[in-house]
């Protein structure tokens, strides 16, 4: 919301006055110590010219509370605009590139209830429509071959998720790399992480480990990841090389 706001050029103040409110109340939403509501959502897509962004995030996000907290700033804009995403996993495949009965598996290994399970999936398939988008964010994956051996649901669905990042790569917009086995420890096993290229030229990043994620705009923590993403990147094969993996891989889960 802050980033829309700067964007129309208004300060807290000028937007406080189009939806009827303090810019104080303005400042608190926008710094998470107020939760907003409906109308003000609403008020604000008006405000801002948003297309009601700021209520449809209400209603897929926060109504049934489909997604943690760290999420819902990088769900509800950053990864919805970004011109290009950088993503290194070490553990899962990403989750724009999942297949249903994969991401089933990974929240049930999650231990996600079984009550939230469906809706969870259900979340996860429907933000894979931002690579669908026009213009389409370019996606660039690397992926640990571990990845790719580790079992995760069963054979069969280890071989049709192997199978689905080969057809997405054929996209011109996807690209993914494979670092090898053959790497032995490099630096990005301390951690996953996703850059986002934005519009306006700034940058996010967005970290997991055990106990939450995070969300950054913050230049220096940017700056470090994007290292990371360097080193990682050269730890890579080829995308020939990659590819080549990928169909190796896919060929154990059917065999």
């Amino acid at each position: 919301m802050r980033r829309r706001r700067g964007v129309a050029g208004l300060t807290q103040a000028q937007l406080g006055e189009l939806v009827f409110c303090s810019d104080s109340q303005a400042s608190a939403i926008e710094t998470g110590t107020k939760a907003p509501n409906p109308p003000y959502l609403t008020a604000v897509d008006k405000a801002l010219n948003t297309g009601g962004q700021f209520a449809t995030l209400w209603e897929e996000l926060v109504k049934d509370d489909d997604a943690p907290v760290w999420l819902r700033e990088w769900l509800g804009q950053i990864e919805r605009e970004a011109t290009a995403l950088r993503w290194y996993e070490h553990s899962f495949v990403p989750g724009l590139l999942q297949t249903e009965a994969y991401a089933r598996a990974t929240f049930r290994a999650a231990g996600t209830p079984l009550s939230q399970l469906d809706q969870r999936v259900a979340a996860r398939m429907q933000r894979q429509a931002v690579l669908d988008r026009d213009p389409s964010p370019r996606l660039f994956v690397v992926l640990d071959e571990m990845v790719l051996r580790r079992q995760c649901g069963g054979p069969d669905v280890m071989a049709e998720q192997v199978e689905h990042p080969l057809s997405c790569a054929e996209q011109p917009h996807i690209r993914m790399q494979i670092v090898p086995l053959s790497a032995g420890i490099y630096s990005g096993l301390a951690g996953a992480f996703i850059l986002a290229d934005l519009p306006d030229g700034s940058r996010a990043g967005c970290t997991d480990h055990q106990l939450e994620s995070q969300t950054t705009g913050q230049p220096d923590p940017v700056a470090r990841l994007a290292l990371i993403w360097d080193a990682v990147r050269a730890q890579a094969l080829p995308l020939g090389q990659s590819l080549d993996v990928l169909k190796e891989a896919a060929k154990t889960w059917t065999n």
